[in-house]
């Protein structure tokens, strides 16, 4: 388990990078392999202090191994990180005294009570970090008398929430931090990470939810195969949203005629699959090219529209000629 992430003794001199803002994160030139795989191509970003930036691709996109890699748990084979102003040097301790880390992959205690787990992932952090550790767990419900065993996963997800928020730092990591939680308590955590922000830290969030990302980030940047595809602000991406429709038909319907019309009317064709077809738009106001289309009595009729709200599957093949799973 590596939330507790308290540094230890025998740190060396840390050079620092020029020209950082507090809880700010730089890369240049990162890249990590595993034998023959390569998980993470050389990549370089810039992660502003303050908001919340996030990591959107699919799972073995590389967003995993990027965080592990910025704080030092996985080794990385070449390229410069700093975060917070200090350089990655070594194991990494002294980067992880200034962040928490949620891993998106772990395993916990099943035979432990989950308070004393949650004791033990912010060990080191001091008495207020495990106070407001279990304030956080008493906002979420928790019940921390149960053992382990008797949680479910998403809610072993809230307790590592919990266990990453608690410390006063001035960075936060969270890989895949709402996994198997219910609509209601996605909600929670997500109005705990705008708190965050407004409080000044800096967060680093990953996810293949497109929506829940759009609802908080500041940023994203897309990433496929280890490697950054694009890097947005979250205005950029809403943009390009409202430019995407999806129609829905009966499966069987022929398609040709639907989309021969909507390049007409400038709405070109992203994606077409069974019953479905993916259009973007020219322009983003939709009523013009939708009259079209459903202003022809002839062609078939939809069964849905969806427009301005993709799925990250739509935006990586209209976007970037990329599939996302």
């Amino acid at each position: 388990m590596t939330t507790n992430t308290a540094g230890g003794s025998g740190a060396t001199a840390h050079a620092m990078a020029p020209a950082m803002a507090p809880g700010s994160i730089r890369v240049r030139g990162l890249s990590r392999s595993f034998g023959a795989t390569l998980a993470l191509a050389p990549i370089d970003l810039d992660i502003e202090p303050g908001a919340i930036t996030g990591l959107l691709g699919p799972n073995g996109s590389g967003k995993s191994t990027l965080m592990r890699c910025l704080i030092g748990l996985v080794r990385r084979d070449a390229g410069e990180v700093w975060v917070d102003g200090l350089a990655l040097e070594g194991d990494g301790c002294s980067i992880r005294e200034r962040c928490t880390f949620a891993p998106g992959e772990f395993s916990l205690y099943g035979h432990m009570r989950a308070e004393a787990q949650l004791d033990w992932l912010v060990a080191g952090r001091g008495t207020e970090a495990r106070e407001r550790a279990r304030q956080l767990a008493g906002e979420l419900e928790l019940p921390l008398r149960q053992r382990l065993r008797s949680y479910s996963h998403g809610m072993k997800r809230q307790l590592l929430f919990c266990a990453a928020l608690g410390p006063r730092v001035p960075v936060r990591v969270l890989d895949e931090i709402s996994e198997g939680l219910d609509p209601a308590k996605r909600g929670v955590v997500l109005e705990l990470l705008r708190q965050e922000v407004r409080s000044g830290t800096t967060i680093l969030l990953s996810s293949h939810h497109l929506g829940e990302v759009q609802r908080v980030c500041d940023r994203m940047i897309f990433m496929s195969g280890g490697k950054k595809l694009s890097d947005e602000s979250a205005d950029q991406v809403r943009a390009r949203a409202r430019r995407l429709i999806r129609l829905r038909f009966e499966a069987g319907t022929d398609l040709a005629r639907v989309e021969a019309l909507a390049a007409e009317r400038g709405a070109s064709a992203r994606g077409r699959g069974e019953g479905e077809l993916l259009l973007h738009l020219e322009a983003e106001d939709p009523r013009p090219a939708l009259a079209a289309l459903f202003g022809d009595a002839s062609l078939p009729r939809p069964l849905r529209v969806e427009y301005g709200e993709p799925s990250l599957e739509d935006l990586y093949r209209d976007l970037y000629g990329e599939e996302a799973c």
